[in-house]
């Protein structure tokens, strides 16, 4: 199915956070490498995520979500930051996968819950940015969340722990790494009001 096709369809708007893995990617000591993604889309049949690295069309995923648990899926589609999986479950998990999407919708709506924990961790809008080296050379990544201390991405890239950069215009150092991803803490604290403003760059065009 395309993406506008998909579009089209009944589904729920929702952010849920999770992981994926694709199976051609490996890392130095030959262990298949997993990768942070977030839902954009998702419906008991597909989902369009936003992810740091982009499979092909045909590709089996395994991938798990926080609120969905683990699905087997096939990529059918691909954008510029993620791409649409088809997911394979019994009829009884679509069911439940139905019932779960319209739970997350009303809590999503509830108000009450919009200003919890502000100075907690928290995903900004833009799920992409930049990461810069010390020898200036910059690496494309995915925001898994943020906070006014430090900030957890996951990346084709993947440095050392005490490894110094900045995501997006914020300087730090590598400080913790884990199954898919890696913690950034902030050289200094950051004002929460400002943290998206600094995060978030657009990786800079080639000229040709």
């Amino acid at each position: 199915m395309s993406v506008a096709e998909f579009l089209r369809q009944r589904a729920v708007d929702v952010a849920v956070s999770g992981s994926y893995s694709l199976p051609r990617w490996y890392d130095c000591e030959g262990k298949l490498r997993s990768f942070a993604c977030r839902t954009k889309r998702v419906s008991p049949f597909r989902m369009i995520v936003d992810v740091p690295v982009i499979g092909k069309v045909g590709e089996r995923v395994t991938s798990y979500f926080q609120d969905f648990g683990e699905f087997q899926c096939t990529i059918s589609a691909t954008l510029k930051a993620g791409f649409l999986m088809e997911l394979d479950m019994t009829r009884a998990r679509r069911a439940w996968m139905s019932e779960k999407l319209t739970w997350l919708e009303k809590k999503q709506k509830d108000a009450s819950v919009q200003e919890l924990r502000r100075d907690a961790r928290f995903v900004p809008q833009v799920s992409h940015t930049v990461l810069t080296l010390a020898d200036g050379s910059s690496h494309p990544c995915f925001i898994i969340d943020v906070s006014t201390a430090g900030v957890a991405v996951s990346s084709e890239y993947d440095p050392a722990i005490g490894t110094p950069l900045a995501v997006g215009a914020c300087v730090g150092r590598v400080i913790r790494k884990f199954d898919y991803g890696f913690a950034v803490k902030f050289a200094e604290k950051q004002d929460r009001d400002d943290l998206t403003r600094l995060i978030v760059r657009a990786p800079l065009l080639k000229s040709a």
